[in-house]
């Protein structure tokens, strides 16, 4: 079937109501209508990319994406589409910005968490636990106090077909680490996962939820310590479609995880409020736009949004 030629606004609006017909599946209803308006559609915005990852919404108003095997960090606004950010960015992946709003990426083939400073330089915020390399940081957050926390799986590091083994893998595992850019120190805060990915933390902070997108699927809550230690790790959720990626925490405290058949929205207790169907599965997603209230989803090779009813925690 062939389209007329359309302006782009026509299109982006078709391709809402083709994506967004039986898109919305509510477990819970009301608590679903508080998280996604009636009639919200997910909207295509772009796409022919490699495989994206990390979406940060920025204050100048454009949101930020890695487009990992193309070695890339790509922009997008409402007025421009799709441009260049940086490239080559040692195959980035996951993006947050810091309390001084610069932004943080974590680098597979850097095997590193760099920093964007305010004069355009990037450098090294961490590359390494008692001297030897991290695997391939995934995901990055950063609490109020001004720590970095991330996630550091296996995935950007290859494999001997011989052995079998990672090559390079310098760790004895895959952990998830804090960071304090004050005085230095690095420090595992977990260590028995099997692929660390997606991080967030609740509103004030006393929780941190990580995603494990290897053999479990699941998501673990851990409270966290003033002096910013984790305890009492617990299962939160498991993803029934595929596995957790990226997570997001709203305002109120329900979590957004990624999955194989779109978005799943859970309630503060774990239990499933409903899902967000999208035609790829999506890898990482944020809120952004200019009230907060778009979410963005990084979609294997495309970009997508959908208006919702809340805010992010952060953006």
């Amino acid at each position: 079937m062939k389209f007329p030629l359309l302006a782009p606004l026509a299109l982006l609006a078709l391709a809402g109501r083709l994506l967004g017909a039986d898109s919305l599946v509510p477990e819970n209803a009301a608590d679903f209508a508080r998280c996604v308006p009636a009639g919200a559609a997910v909207k295509k915005l772009a796409g022919d990319m490699g495989f994206i990852e990390g979406p940060a919404w920025l204050p100048s108003g454009v949101l930020v994406f890695s487009d990992i095997p193309n070695n890339a960090l790509k922009q997008w606004s409402p007025a421009g589409g799709v441009k260049s950010f940086r490239q080559p960015s040692q195959n980035a992946n996951g993006n947050t910005l810091d309390a001084a709003g610069q932004l943080l990426t974590c680098e597979h083939t850097g095997r590193r968490v760099a920093i964007l400073e305010s004069n355009g330089a990037v450098k090294t915020l961490v590359d390494a636990y008692e001297g030897k390399k991290f695997n391939s940081p995934n995901d990055v957050v950063v609490r109020s106090d001004g720590t970095v926390w991330f996630t550091d799986p296996e995935y950007g590091l290859k494999t001997d077909p011989a052995t079998k083994r990672k090559i390079g893998k310098e760790q004895a595992g895959n952990f998830v680490y804090r960071h304090d850019p004050k005085t230095g120190s690095t420090t595992i805060v977990a260590r028995d996962f099997d692929q660390p990915n997606g991080l967030a933390f609740s509103p004030d902070e006393k929780k941190l939820y990580v995603a494990d997108s290897g053999a479990p699927r699941h998501i673990r809550v851990f409270d966290v310590s003033a002096q910013g230690t984790l305890a009492a790790g617990r299962v939160f959720c498991t993803i029934d479609k595929g596995g957790p990626d990226g997570i997001r925490v709203d305002r109120d405290g329900r979590v957004w995880s990624t999955a194989g058949d779109g978005v799943q929205i859970f309630s503060t207790d774990g239990g499933r409020i409903g899902r967000i169907l999208v035609a790829e599965s999506p890898a990482n997603l944020c809120f952004g736009g200019a009230d907060g209230q778009t979410l963005f989803l990084t979609a294997r090779t495309s970009l997508y949004a959908i208006k919702v009813a809340v805010t992010g925690a952060t953006r």
